[in-house]
């Protein structure tokens, strides 16, 4: 089974499909996420509010985990992170993949091994790199020449540091252009067409103080077919055989990163989990005997696709406006808490919550609160016709990418995260407010 259909064959409604799998429906109108009325939660929270169903947070960990069972599966970071999900990540056996000091710092102090994560970024700063070798982190990602000579002075001449080298392949993929990232046109990563990874490689090894344990390459993100991932991975494996030849070692890991593609809409394409770990590994040993090689450990970075399906969030409406042909209907939320449709286009599928209404469907687009022409939450959607101020809208898919990207615009405040659990609802990360804003403004 496929991640892409857990919710639909769970709930046995289509239009449900891409909701958690805990998701139920309430008389009046209402669902149910994690055993806890959403409408509940957004009375007991207030709203906006995101909520994260930990059984589904756990279970495509779980699922990541069977699919890939003779890989290490990361959790990548970014998507979002708190203290909870660090421990759920934890308990469930995965390891981390962090972007920075902040992300190391709240996953160890919260009690992740360092030792199973992996630090990247295309321009560390010195804070990361105290931080990552302070804590013991397991592998740091290198993505450019200037970051050998930084790392190895770091580590001093009787440290250690296990490495590794972020490759491009020259494989373009991913749902927007400003989310490709493995072709020589944007800033990570080393390219192996002009030279430069082969390079990065050989001065690594010229550093006795630096492990070089395998090569590491991410594609893209929102990637919904096998093919990309099969092609960077031919690409890699010739890689690793030139290092061999060149200079006599076998890299034992190979990280083919994440990127894996979700659906945000009823409809849309997925990645398919189950035919990308079947076709990878079969790959992986077909290109390695044919260039004998012994098999690397293979690493995956899943992040979307194990919170993004977990999430949704909740709005109340603020305003309805009718402009010529054009709905719009406003929120008490936007871009300060998921700019990504502002970014890269991305389409939502709200729902009207909490009331059963009779009106016919009408197209509306969904606006947010800020003073941007931009700020569209969801353009030209359907809703009830009688959509008003005070009704309850829910976003499904909202556990990537939104909070993490949060901003202070118009000082409005990033919203609660609540988690829901087997009939209960727990704040995870409380509502930022007009003190926090305060409290940072120390000037005169």
């Amino acid at each position: 089974m496929t991640i892409a259909v857990l919710s639909e064959v769970a709930t046995g409604a289509e239009d449900l499909s891409i909701w958690p799998a805990s998701t139920r429906r309430l008389p009046h109108g209402g669902l149910a996420v994690g055993g806890v009325s959403l409408a509940e939660v957004a009375d007991r929270f207030e709203t906006p509010a995101y909520v994260l169903d930990e059984g589904e947070v756990r279970g495509r960990c779980r699922t990541y985990q069977d699919a890939f069972p003779d890989a290490d599966v990361l959790y990548a970071a970014k998507a979002f992170l708190s203290r909870a999900v660090v421990r759920w990540v934890r308990e469930e056996g995965l390891g981390l993949d962090v972007c920075s000091a902040g992300e190391l710092e709240l996953a160890v102090t919260a009690g992740f091994p360092p030792e199973r994560i992996v630090l990247h970024g295309n321009a560390k700063s010195p804070r990361d790199l105290e931080a990552a070798l302070r804590l013991g982190v397991g592998r740091i990602v290198i993505d450019g020449p200037s970051e050998i000579a930084r790392i190895a002075a770091a580590v001093g001449p009787e440290g250690h540091q296990k490495v590794m080298v972020r490759v491009v392949p020259g494989v373009s993929a991913g749902g927007h252009d400003k989310i490709r990232t493995g072709t020589d046109d944007q800033k990570f990563g080393l390219s192996l067409t002009d030279g430069s990874a082969q390079h990065a490689v050989s001065r690594i090894l010229g550093q006795p103080q630096l492990e070089l344990t395998g090569l590491h390459c991410h594609i893209g993100s929102q990637i919904a077919e096998v093919k990309p991932y099969l092609v960077a991975l031919r690409r890699m494996v010739g890689l690793m055989a030139r290092i061999r030849d060149a200079h006599g070692i076998v890299l034992p890991e190979l990280d083919m990163g994440g990127g894996h593609g979700i659906a945000y809409r009823p409809g849309e394409p997925a990645l398919d989990l189950t035919a990308l770990a079947r076709r990878l590994r079969a790959e992986l040993v077909a290109g390695c005997g044919a260039a004998r090689l012994a098999v690397p450990r293979l690493l995956i970075e899943p992040g979307r696709a194990v919170v993004g399906p977990a999430g949704v969030a909740l709005y109340r409406v603020l305003a309805v406006k009718h402009t010529g042909e054009k709905v719009f209907v406003a929120v008490d939320g936007g871009m300060s808490d998921n700019p990504r449709p502002a970014l890269y286009g991305v389409r939502y599928a709200p729902r009207l919550l909490g009331r059963a209404s009779t009106a016919g469907p009408r197209t509306a687009t969904v606006v947010g609160r800020h003073c941007e022409a931009g700020d569209i939450l969801a353009a030209d959607v359907e809703l009830p016709g009688d959509v008003h101020p005070g009704d309850l809208l829910a976003v499904p898919v909202a556990g990537a990418y939104q909070l993490s990207m949060a901003s202070g615009y118009n000082l409005v405040g990033r919203p609660a995260v609540v988690a829901v659990h087997e009939g209960t609802a727990r704040v995870l990360v409380r509502r930022e407010t007009l003190d926090d804003f305060r409290n940072r403004d120390v000037g005169d």
